[in-house]
């Protein structure tokens, strides 16, 4: 049988056109955002996100926002899951974070294979995938397969997911020496993690390292960073129905990742306009009993925070739909397309901690508190900007490399 010709079986138990609507979705997120703001604090202490906020995630359905119809999922475009993942970043970056990025797997699972997603979702159809997405180490060829072993670093929510997806180069079964990254689906029970995460933003992401040694992964659980950074996957094939699937890894998934630096910005100056505009002065230098919001230099910040949150997620909302429309058209997404995206979710990032910055600058004594929320949403969106995915720095000159007609030299 020709698997490329084919679409994947529709289940019986998830019929086309019975999922819940966008703004059902909006409704739900808001009826357990309380919960998980409330736990921000003892996530970020405790390393990991929770389980009563998993829980949460699932009953109301996020994990399915992209997911494939055909294993239960509801099929939606990237722009709704990073919408609602600005909102859930607002209340907790740390879940927004694992809970947006394993969300995001289930779109990346379905470009696997059929016979991977079936080894992910038939037995449990409530599994989730962490990932590590640097190539660290090098695959074996086996017999049918690869073995890994080594350590993989930064597996967001890997306490939280059942299956990883670990980065790795497989080694040319024709030519030695030569190497091609792939991703590499693994169960989790055949890997132990290293409890090693202590840091100073996202404590609550949990993102440890997976030990793996000797662990045989069948040729069907392979995906080569080719396939996905253009879109032209064995999934992309199977759901043939819905172009979502066929559009490049890097315009969507980190995305989701910046979303996570807009979300907490927008969030700072919810909780920072609640407390400053009640606040009046104690200090004798700024004299006492003057009020906050008075002050033009408080203003202007608010001007600041508000303008850049809000421009962030318009280009990030932009960015998705537009290629979201173009694959619609049956229109091909350019390089010159996908390091668009990449520049815009990198610049979303930056106006974010611009954003969390002129906030937290301006909270004083009180601000170094650290149950307080705009010194955590400003050292959380500082730590979003280290990802290599979202560093300006390094996004930005591979936008000016190709707008000066130099070959662009980055992730894309």
């Amino acid at each position: 049988m020709n698997v490329a010709a084919q679409t994947i079986e529709r289940r019986p138990s998830q019929p086309l056109g019975k999922r819940p609507t966008v703004a059902e979705l909006k409704a739900r997120l808001q009826g357990v955002s309380p919960q998980i703001k409330a736990r921000a604090h003892t996530t970020e202490k405790s390393g990991r996100v929770p389980a009563e906020n998993m829980l949460a995630l699932k009953n109301i359905g996020y994990f399915e926002i992209v997911k494939p119809r055909a294993f239960g999922g509801y099929e939606y475009d990237f722009d709704v899951l990073v919408d609602l993942n600005i909102e859930l970043a607002k209340v907790c970056a740390s879940t927004a974070w694992v809970g947006g990025l394993l969300a995001a797997h289930q779109w990346l699972i379905a470009s696997f294979p059929e016979q991977a997603q079936r080894d992910v979702w038939d037995t449990n159809p409530e599994a989730l995938a962490c990932g590590s997405y640097a190539p660290a180490s090098k695959a074996i060829a086996s017999d049918g397969g690869y073995t890994l072993s080594g350590r993989w670093s930064f597996a967001s929510g890997c306490d939280n997911a059942q299956w990883s997806l670990c980065a790795a180069l497989l080694p040319s079964r024709l030519e030695a020496d030569r190497f091609t990254p792939a991703f590499l689906l693994v169960p989790a029970s055949d890997y132990a993690i290293d409890d090693n995460w202590n840091v100073v933003g996202l404590g609550g992401t949990g993102s440890k390292t997976l030990q793996l040694k000797d662990v045989f992964v069948p040729e069907h659980r392979v995906l080569t960073f080719q396939e996905t950074t253009s879109g032209k996957t064995p999934g992309a094939s199977l759901y043939a129905d819905n172009s979502t699937f066929s559009i490049p890894m890097l315009c969507n998934i980190p995305s989701c990742l910046a979303s996570v630096a807009v979300g907490t910005a927008a969030g700072a100056l919810e909780d920072y306009l609640e407390v400053t505009s009640k606040r009046v002065t104690r200090g004798a230098v700024a004299g006492s009993n003057n009020r906050m919001a008075e002050f033009p230099t408080i203003q202007l910040r608010v001007a600041e925070a508000a303008a850049s949150t809000d421009a962030a997620r318009e280009i990030l909302l932009r960015d998705l739909r537009d290629r979201a429309t173009a694959v619609r058209a049956h229109k091909p997404v350019s390089i010159e397309d996908r390091i668009t995206s990449r520049r815009g979710q990198a610049f979303a990032v930056s106006l974010a901690i611009r954003a969390s910055e002129a906030l937290n600058a301006s909270t004083g004594g009180q601000g170094l508190d650290l149950a307080n929320p705009v010194q955590r949403a400003w050292r959380d969106a500082n730590a979003v900007g280290r990802h290599i995915s979202m560093n300006w720095d390094a996004v930005g000159t591979m936008y000016g490399q190709l707008a000066l007609g130099l070959p662009p030299q980055g992730q894309y």
